[in-house]
């Protein structure tokens, strides 16, 4: 059946296509929900494709899918994918990044690859005679098992820095500093490689040296000052004609020609061609936006799959395999984290630095496969040894977050940020507001609601503004000014018109910025750190149900130890009367609080809705609200009616009788006279007013939804309820 509807290679490349497209953005879901990198999610796609899984539970379905015929056509697409991916990691490596950190850096990479390329050699004298192909010779099988130890993944390198915020700290800096000089040397090294692999003889490997060099001389003094007059030219988006685009894919075509025909990889080529585009007049950053997302959605993860097809993974069906596997794997992990994480604290860095260094080199991902696949394609490494080598790529690239995560906890990477945010530390004794801002819409009832609060006190509280930035999934966007010109343009449009607002309510407004994977834990780690007394979260639908208080909402509730607010916004633009509909709940009571602040600081008139079952209308439910209220206003207030309380405003207690205490807080909400007659309501968490935390259900926030005016639901901190 399958079979059938698979005809002609059209047809079947189509569905390989869409196959591992959305396999790999799926598999990509899990793993950015464990904090994996989606190098991590593409290279177990391509080995869940392959005969290891899919040919092994369905081989029918394997057939049918991969026909061994259909791979020709898959193989010069990734290779195609390849070479323009290579051609963007030239883009990326941006001589600025070496600016000041060269001597530090050179020697951690140096170390990162030296030591791990003299243990790969060490160990092809036992893997010679054992995993070998058979012809193969020894120099090449030898030079290739080093160069296997030594590579770190860049891009992925980036990537992940990124996604920690260590990228522009003193360890991102060294890291990337170090993968870039590493990069550079693991590809000059493998170019020797293929060239002794393919040289017939020391002749033929003398003659293709001599072309290599004439080849990057005229890159170097002749393509690349014209390669900067034409920059110039496609600086800007207006100037990068379609003309220009194709003149430099011409190019990069006829640099990776000239490679493949000396003898050392078309990649080489476009690696070169990459890194001598000027990177100073924008003209890299245009490119890499035009290429990356096609390349990284379509084309890698063609290569990916393919990898995977020729991982076989039934090869690894004894112990002993296991063994090489599991001593691959440790020979790699010693020499690249070992040699790093010691070159590094022989520089001064401390241990901590230093073992975040030594793990962020033994970061391996697609260059790793990348070599991989040249050397099985050359024939120097076989089948079987690629699938350990593939094994060890995913593993080291998988141990990475989590091994950095131990030595850089989120919470102390949080306080560093949050605390590098002022030049000098303010006292935690003041009342203190974090507004976590995701759009600038929200922001501005969050300021009309801050100022409230501290309108008395201004001089002596903190505001806090924190806007968390997505991390990018473009690598180009994450190194050099591109990233600081993109994350400068984000930070601007969203605090420029929230500190005007501040600046029109005379409320002095300060902002906190960083990339952040997971915004929830930051939120409260930020807010842990600057001692919030209260956190105001904009009101959001998450993206697959009406659960306004799920997802980020729900988890910055559960981990916050300060109060927390979310406000659903309908147009606050001053508070002079709030409602509290109150149980006396601990949330209920934290809602109350507030609105014992707004009734001090700003003169806000405060009605306490107290609702009980009917035919219960007693004195004690009278005296028991009424007390509660004494108790946060110091002064008990009368039922019914207004009066001056200790606070020198009106507070009002009202007790009703209805089986709903959601639709009788609604009734005392309708407009009067076409006039609101609150501006504000105070509400806590909780099943009596319309309010579960829950997910799904018919009436799931029933009395937000209802609302006719600004509300803001409160839930009390996790050190209230302790």
């Amino acid at each position: 059946m399958l079979a059938a509807l698979l005809h002609g290679p059209l047809v079947v490349f189509i569905v390989q296509s869409l196959l591992i497209i959305v396999c790999s953005r799926l598999v990509g879901l899990a793993a950015r929900w464990i904090g994996q990198p989606m190098v991590i999610a593409e290279v177990a796609t391509g080995i869940m494709l392959g005969p290891s899984l899919l040919g092994w539970v369905a081989p029918t379905a394997f057939g049918a899918i991969f026909p061994a015929e259909s791979l020709r056509l898959m193989n010069m697409f990734s290779q195609l994918g390849l070479i323009v991916f290579m051609f963007l990691i030239g883009l990326e490596l941006d001589p600025k990044l070496l600016r000041g950190r060269g001597r530090a850096s050179l020697f951690i990479s140096q170390a990162g690859i030296y030591l791990p390329f003299a243990l790969g050699v060490g160990l092809s004298f036992y893997f010679y005679p054992r995993l070998a192909p058979p012809g193969v010779r020894f120099l090449p099988f030898t030079l290739f098992l080093g160069i296997a130890m030594s590579i770190t993944a860049f891009p992925v390198l980036a990537r992940i820095l990124s996604e920690r915020r260590l990228l522009r700290t003193k360890i991102g800096a060294v890291a990337i500093a170090c993968a870039a000089f590493d990069d550079v040397a693991a590809w000059c090294l493998l170019a020797i490689v293929v060239s002794v692999v393919k040289s017939a003889g020391l002749g033929s490997a003398l003659l293709t040296t001599v072309y290599t060099a004439l080849y990057s001389a005229g890159m170097l003094f002749v393509v690349r000052p014209f390669m900067r007059r034409f920059g110039l030219r496609g600086g800007n988006r207006e100037g990068l004609t379609q003309n220009m685009v194709a003149a430099t894919f011409a190019l990069l075509l006829l640099s990776s020609w000239a490679t493949e025909l000396i003898g050392i990889h078309a990649l080489f080529g476009a690696f070169l061609f990459g890194t001598i585009i000027p990177k100073e007049t924008g003209f890299a950053t245009l490119l890499a936006d035009k290429l990356e997302d096609f390349v990284v959605v379509v084309l890698l993860p063609m290569f990916f799959a393919y990898s995977g097809l020729r991982t076989q993974l039934g090869l690894l069906s004894s112990g002993s395999a296991w063994m090489l596997c599991g001593l691959t794997i440790l020979v790699a992990c010693l020499g690249k984290f070992g040699g790093s994480m010691l070159a590094a604290r022989l520089t001064g860095l401390g241990w901590r630095e230093s073992s975040a260094i030594g793990i962020l080199m033994n970061t391996r991902g697609l260059m790793e496969l990348v070599v991989l696949n040249i050397g099985l394609d050359l024939g120097v490494i076989s089948p079987q040894l690629f699938a350990m080598l593939v094994l060890m790529a995913l593993l080291t690239t998988f141990m990475t977050t989590p091994v950095l995560h131990l030595i850089y906890p989120p919470s102390e990477l949080a306080k560093e940020l949050a605390e590098s945010s002022e030049s000098t530390t303010a006292p935690k004794d003041r009342f203190c507001v974090l507004m976590a801002v995701s759009y600038t819409s929200a922001a501005v009832g969050m300021v009309v609601l801050a100022e409230a609060l501290v309108r008395r006190t201004k001089e002596s509280s903190r505001i806090y503004a924190l806007k968390l930035l997505r991390p990018t999934e473009r690598t180009s966007n994450l190194v050099g000014d591109a990233q600081v010109a993109q994350t400068a343009e984000i930070v601007a449009a969203t605090f420029g018109p929230l500190l005007g607002q501040a600046q029109q309510h005379e409320l002095a407004l300060r902002p906190i910025s960083f990339v952040s994977s997971q915004p929830a834990r930051d939120i409260c780690n930020v807010a842990e750190t600057k001692g919030a007394d209260l956190v105001l979260l904009g009101w959001q639908r998450p993206l697959l149900n009406n659960a306004a208080l799920g997802g980020t909402v729900n988890e910055v509730f559960a981990g916050a130890g300060s109060n927390v607010g979310v406000l659903v916004d309908r147009g606050l633009s001053q508070i002079r009367r709030v409602l509290v509909p109150y149980h006396g709940t601990p949330d209920d009571r934290a809602a109350l609080g507030l609105a014992q602040r707004l009734s001090e600081q700003s003169g806000v008139e405060v009605t306490v809705l107290h609702v009980v079952p009917p035919g219960r209308r007693s004195d004690g439910a009278r005296l028991g609200v009424r007390e509660q209220v004494s108790e946060v206003f110091h002064e008990p207030p009368p039922l019914g009616a207004s009066a001056v309380g200790g606070s020198g405003v009106p507070v009002i207690v009202k007790v009703v009788e209805d089986s709903q205490p959601a639709d009788a807080a609604l009734r005392e909400l309708a407009r009067t006279d076409g006039a609101p007659r609150y501006d504000l309501v105070l509400v806590g968490v909780g099943p009596d007013w319309g309010l579960e935390q829950r997910q799904f259900g018919i009436n799931q926030e029933y009395f937000i939804r209802k609302c006719p005016t600004s509300l803001l639901v409160v839930r009390t901190g996790q050190r209230s309820r302790s």
